[in-house]
């Protein structure tokens, strides 16, 4: 395998199943990577579900750690280990930038011919500073009923359409198993990752990129165009393969 100084992942469907923690296998075999490499992790979940998702059962050792960037919010936070997490936000949404957001989201199922969910578990909008995040089943749905929602993604590829019509200016993408995320334009991934790759000094061509979502309309699909090497992921059993390739 081609010689790497940087390795990023993606969180849901790459290196945990939706919203779920880190399972005790990729945890050791996170950790072992951290030995080995830098790691980089992107998403667009808030820095609070990193703490509880991925930082809580990560028991590595305090120089690995130091390896390990976090980008919540598609990189509009980017967090380090200096003895203690520091954190450090932009690209926040103004207060009327998040109406018109909320706005769009109003009546969306029967906006784009979409059955209403017989029941919604939490709130369906979850606003994460930089990001609005739409959750179709809600926020705190089990992971059984968001993983047979919308399989092939077509139900939120024709919500984006709705959504496009009435939010321009505005980045959105499919992310999760339920989830819809809306940014300022330019706010994906690709900025997150540009945002590393300046503050790391490592190049693209050090990187390499897993997630699960690189294709069109997908969260990951703004990395690509970096021109970073990308290896694309359908699970996290997939995810562990690519690790170990990296570790042998």
């Amino acid at each position: 395998m081609k010689k790497f100084d940087l390795i990023a992942f993606d969180i849901d469907g790459t290196l945990t199943r939706s919203k779920l923690a880190l399972d005790e296998a990729m945890t050791d075999l996170l950790c072992r990577l951290l030995d080995k490499y830098k790691v980089a992790i992107i998403s667009g979940a808030s820095y609070e579900q990193f703490q509880w998702q991925i930082l809580g059962p990560l028991k590595c050792s305090p120089d690995g750690l130091k390896n390990l960037f976090l980008l919540p919010v598609d990189g509009s936070v980017y967090c380090y280990d200096e003895d203690s997490w520091q954190c450090q936000y932009d690209a926040q949404l103004s207060p009327e930038e998040k109406d018109l957001i909320k706005k769009a989201f109003e009546n969306l199922f029967k906006k784009s011919g979409i059955e209403d969910p017989e029941k919604i578990y939490g709130e369906l909008i979850e606003d994460r500073g930089a990001q609005f995040n739409f959750s179709a089943l809600g926020q705190d749905a089990p992971i059984e009923l968001k993983e047979k929602w919308d399989p092939d993604n077509k139900k939120r590829e024709q919500m984006i359409e709705v959504l496009k019509q009435e939010l321009s200016g505005f980045s959105m993408r499919i992310g999760g198993t339920t989830s819809i995320e809306i940014t300022k334009a330019g706010i994906d991934k690709a900025y997150g990752l540009n945002k590393l790759m300046k503050r790391t000094g490592i190049p693209k061509e050090k990187i390499l990129y897993t997630g699960d979502k690189l294709f069109k309309e997908g969260n990951d699909e703004p990395v690509m165009a970096l021109g970073i090497e990308c290896r694309a992921v359908k699970n996290l059993e997939e995810t562990k393969k690519v690790i170990l390739e990296l570790l042998a």
